[in-house]
């Protein structure tokens, strides 16, 4: 056998045993009459010794040895002279007596250490090399571990895990699909699904009434940080249940995770509605483990011949606790972050509350101090306080907001990565116009059922119409999001209509789940968590990359494959494909 134990098992209890150690070189140091090397494999670390007093053509071979190499040593345990506390198996080492190398291997183009000297880049093209780091090694533990708690979680809840196809059709509707040409039926593609979302409906009318699975997604869409063109997600759906049973159900299994895979229990789940998110704090996922919200001054600001504020629909304010104290040049830089291109306000107006309550603002010219004061008075500022103000059309001016908010969170260090804050946001509106193409679009997908209480509203006012559906978020994250479906037909008609389908498109795209819905669909609904980010939130980071074991990069390229490539005129030909000469 090509090992006894691993690197990371051999404590004090094992001393005097004789063991058999497979793994790669970390580093080797000659010592003159000794040269110790560091074994690693996927458990960790142990330290070889070898004495030339003992063996010294052993002991030379030792010397030969190179980063990466792939070796086998037998030896006896023994006690450590020099003991390492920063590793588990610092207290002893392996006094070698026969080395066998496996497989040599080349000088590897960045350092192989929990502090690498790589970039990424070069991490990602090697990313086989990257994977013997703790660092990823870690990220993927958490990651199946948090896998296996989910299945055990909704197993018990008597769910099954069922299979869906990942060659599908595609649909107008979401994001963009990637497609796979059909070599026997040439013209004609499939799409790599963006959800199992039909399926798992076509389940519940199946009778399967508790669905999960844990389902490879695609979607071609622009890429950031929490974006890849294939992620996981965890995916839901039960029968005979109301909103409520899912949030209860759902909120249970993250509370399960953060039991199990972090030991923390979370706080209670704040309820908010989509309206007053975005009123309070311009988003739809909000990060409420600080407050700061948003307080409406447009009466207050307006008719004192300040034109940014008289022209503007609205203006808001929020409160930064302590932060008078901040200076001329951190105000500059804050205006200089909210005026850059991706939010995009054209200033920033702030206001000091002085120790004796007086408020010293950047428009003084305009405002004297008894409007500063109801400025003061509604925001609740006090004595210390900083108040910044922006202005403009409603919508833009919310979300702009929103990132100053963030931004004023950072600097003031309220955004402790180590408190949870988790709340259900509900009672989406069910549509979104298109302004560009004068039309609705549904806001989640449209399977979406709407309010039982606005359904007569559809026909006179769509745009007023909520949703019965709902988004879990934590930290200013959307873990999850999910809704009631329409399991009837009539009503489903209606919904495309709404959409601008004719009944010829919405038989060709979704025919399929219309039939099924003649045949006693159930009451139904679902949720999908987003597991790459779920992942990259228990491990404490923004970016779910390292938590995926071959990523793609910003531009959507594997680098390690290279991929995407192009493929031979003869495949082109077999698909009934031709590419364009330049």
């Amino acid at each position: 056998m090509y090992r006894s134990h691993h690197c990371g098992e051999l404590r004090s209890n094992n001393i005097g045993q004789q063991v058999t150690l497979s793994g790669w070189v970390q580093r080797a140091r000659n010592m003159g009459g000794m040269t110790f090397v560091d074994l690693r494999d996927r458990y960790g670390i142990t330290q070889l010794s070898f004495n030339v007093e003992k063996d010294i053509s052993l002991c030379e071979n030792a010397r030969k040895l190179g980063r990466e190499f792939v070796i086998q040593v037998k030896g006896l345990v023994i006690e450590r002279e020099s003991k390492n506390d920063r590793l588990d198996t610092g207290h002893i080492e392996i006094e070698v007596s026969e080395l066998n190398v496996l497989n040599e291997s080349q000088t590897p183009p960045f350092t192989i250490e929990d502090n690498t000297d790589g970039g990424e880049e070069v991490r990602m093209k090697y990313r086989y090399l990257d994977l013997r780091r703790n660092p990823l090694r870690k990220n993927l533990e958490l990651r199946h571990k948090l896998g296996i708690e989910t299945r055990k979680y909704l197993s018990d809840l008597g769910f099954l895990e069922i299979e869906t196809p990942y060659l599908i059709k595609s649909t107008p509707e979401g994001a963009r699909d990637f497609v796979v040409p059909s070599r026997m039926h040439g013209g004609e593609f499939y799409a790599l699904p963006q959800s199992p979302q039909t399926f798992k409906q076509i389940l519940m009318v199946g009778g399967y009434d508790r669905y999960f699975q844990i389902v490879r997604c695609f979607r071609d869409e622009d890429l950031r940080a929490d974006r890849q063109p294939e992620f996981t997600q965890i995916d839901c759906e039960m029968a005979f249940v109301e909103q409520e049973d899912i949030l209860e159900t759902f909120e249970g299994m993250v509370r399960h995770l953060f039991t199990e895979v972090k030991g923390i229990e979370l706080p209670k789940y704040v309820r908010m509605t989509y309206a007053e998110a975005m009123k309070k704090y311009g988003s739809d996922k909000p990060d409420i483990r600080f407050d700061m919200s948003f307080v409406e001054i447009t009466n207050e600001a307006k008719g004192k011949d300040f034109g940014v504020f008289d022209s503007a629909e609205l203006v808001v304010g929020i409160c930064a606790k302590g932060a008078a104290t901040f200076t001329r040049k951190q105000l500059d830089k804050l205006t200089d972050f909210v005026r850059r291109p991706q939010i995009g306000a054209k200033g920033l107006i702030y206001a000091r509350v002085n120790e004796d309550g007086s408020v010293k603002s950047s428009v003084d010219k305009f405002f004297n101090q008894e409007d500063l004061q109801l400025w003061k008075g509604k925001l609740k500022a006090e004595p210390g306080d900083l108040i910044l103000v922006m202005a403009g059309d409603t919508e833009k001016t919310r979300k702009q907001m929103n990132e100053l908010r963030l931004e004023m969170g950072n600097q003031l260090e309220l955004r402790d990565s180590k408190v949870y804050a988790p709340l259900w946001v509900v009672d989406f509106p069910l549509f979104e116009w298109d302004e560009e193409g004068k039309r609705f679009h549904a806001m989640h997908h449209p399977f979406t059922s709407p309010k039982k209480e606005h359904i007569e509203l559809l026909d006179s006012d769509p745009a007023a119409v909520n949703a019965n559906a709902y988004d879990m978020v934590i930290n200013g994250v959307e873990l999850g999001g999910g809704s009631i479906r329409i399991h009837d037909q009539t009503l489903q008609a209606k919904m495309f209509e709404i959409l601008g389908f004719s009944k010829e498109e919405a038989e060709k795209q979704f025919g399929f789940l219309m039939g099924a819905f003649k045949y006693g669909a159930p009451p139904h609904g679902g949720v999908a968590f987003g597991f790459d980010r779920l992942a990259a939130m228990f491990g404490g980071t923004d970016s779910i990359r390292d938590y995926i074991a071959f990523p793609k990069n910003n531009a959507g390229r594997d680098l390690m494959i290279d991929s995407p490539s192009t493929i031979s005129g003869e495949q082109l030909d077999e698909l009934s494909l031709s590419v364009k000469s330049e």
